[in-house]
């Protein structure tokens, strides 16, 4: 089950910078088109919108793979001066934390995303609805709380790290 929940976080990551790819490219054309407008070329249409889509989607790609990993950003001023207990006891805090607040984000999104689907608000340029950015980025989300949790069990020690996968406990 670790081999799954890593490799399947780890291809969204891959796909989350695959998309942050695209938008790279889609607003260097825009802004090229911008700067030769007085060529008849211009922006393009709705790249504000397709990026906010896009960016979220590549968010929820990336945070359960960061959060597997222990990459997420730490201050470790006084880490090293408590003991192993004491940083167990922190880090299972942590964790626990990360994954409620994760399932609150999750759940409000669906929320959200359904309250899109309802009033059929679509986006001003080009006029898809709202709801679609939601949609997509609602797969990941779901991976992410699985990904929380297993991060929790590995900590608690329920489950095993994969070999090689992560750094060792204690080490940020």
């Amino acid at each position: 089950m670790s081999n799954l929940i890593y490799g399947l976080s780890r291809a969204m990551a891959w796909f989350g910078a695959l998309v942050l790819t695209v938008l790279a490219a889609l607003t260097v054309t825009s802004i090229g088109g911008r700067a030769f407008s007085f060529a008849g070329l211009g922006p393009v249409p709705g790249d504000f919108e397709l990026v906010e889509a896009g960016t979220a989607l590549a968010v929820f790609c990336f945070l359960p793979w960061a959060h597997l990993k222990r990459s997420h950003a730490t201050v470790d001023i006084l880490w090293k001066a408590f003991s192993v207990r004491t940083r167990l006891a922190l880090d299972v805090l942590a964790e626990g934390l990360m994954l409620v607040v994760w399932l609150l984000l999750v759940w409000r999104m669906s929320i959200g995303m359904h309250d899109y689907y309802k009033n059929g608000e679509l986006t001003f340029i080009l006029q898809f609805p709202v709801w679609w950015g939601y949609a997509l980025s609602m797969p990941p989300a779901v991976v992410g709380c699985i990904a929380y949790l297993w991060r929790l069990l590995e900590t608690i020690g329920v489950v095993a790290t994969p070999p090689g996968d992560v750094a060792a406990y204690g080490v940020h």
